[in-house]
């Protein structure tokens, strides 16, 4: 029997996004029997696929607890683990990151129930700032301000101050002007070596309002990463399998920090767009993995 592989997404994107759709076709043309499937749907039957990929499941953020305990339940079978994606899921892990030596885009952070003055004291009294959940993905519920626009303040406060009752943690970053002139950079990682890297465009206005979908709109293309980026985006993968586990796949995004050199934005283990429409021989690489991983046996 052909080996069963299900790639895991949410209910608004049920048949997969484009990516997930390029990835199963070429999935079942090197002979996996693959499908889409809705990690919380509670009538599919995970125990009958062999190994579980994980990829558009973009609502995880809103019930991470759910989710977390949908990844205990596949166990071994899930690509990246359970381990990888409870370490992932907060971005807390941006504090490990920085211990281990990496360098970090500066971050603070401030958990449900603090008082009025330290949601104050949080926010930076001079230059640009964003605010986001520690649980997020695709940039919802998050926003830049700016210390010196009239009003910026206080919308920030409401900002903050609305995550927290509603239970989240909330993380401050300076915004970095390297955005708006080099842009993102993001190295993709499958086994962990670099497969390509794609240029992410600037996603955040002064005065944009939150995003209220899955998530916002992207300006992406292939990008040559320079070789500071892709040492740094192994170093921190190598490390990272060390210290948690190997992940199968892996998103590094990065910006140049106010000297020049490339600095951590966030590290993608759970559910990244890993941009497989720019990079064909990425999604022949990820099958091999796949297949490797079906013929070893993951049950």
């Amino acid at each position: 029997m052909a080996p069963r592989l299900a790639l895991a997404t949410c209910a608004e994107v049920a048949d997969l996004d484009p990516e997930g759709k390029l990835l199963l076709a070429a999935c079942r043309e090197a002979g996996i029997e693959a499908e889409p499937a809705i990690w919380d749907d509670g009538g599919a039957d995970w125990d009958g696929f062999d190994l579980v990929l994980i990829r558009s499941t973009w609502d995880y953020k809103d019930k991470p607890a759910e989710f977390r305990a949908w990844t205990e339940r596949i166990g071994p079978r899930l690509r990246n683990g359970p381990g990888i994606v409870a370490w992932n899921i907060s971005k807390h892990y941006l504090q490990v990151l920085a211990g281990w030596g990496f360098p970090v885009v500066p971050t603070s952070f401030l958990e449900p129930g603090a008082c009025h003055e330290e949601i104050a004291g949080m926010l930076p009294g001079s230059g640009q700032y964003v605010v986001k959940p520690a649980v997020s993905a695709g940039s919802t519920d998050t926003a830049r301000y700016a210390a010196a626009e009239p009003g910026d303040r206080e919308r920030a406060l409401g900002h903050v101050s609305t995550l927290l009752g509603n239970g989240r943690t909330v993380m401050v970053q300076p915004f970095l002007a390297s955005v708006e002139t080099e842009a993102e950079t993001a190295v993709i990682l499958l086994g962990g070596e670099p497969a390509h890297a794609i240029r992410k465009g600037p996603l955040l206005e002064i005065g944009q309002g939150l995003e209220q979908g899955l998530f916002r709109e992207e300006e992406i293309s292939l990008r040559q990463a320079h070789a500071d980026e892709l040492r740094l985006a192994q170093a921190i993968v190598e490390r990272f399998s060390a210290e948690v586990a190997a992940p199968l796949y892996a998103r590094v995004d990065m910006l140049r920090d106010d000297a020049g050199a490339p600095t951590v934005l966030e590290l993608e283990l759970i559910e990244p767009s890993l941009m497989l429409d720019h990079s064909p021989s990425s999604v022949t690489r990820i099958v091999e993995l796949l297949l490797a991983e079906l013929g070893a046996g993951t049950r």
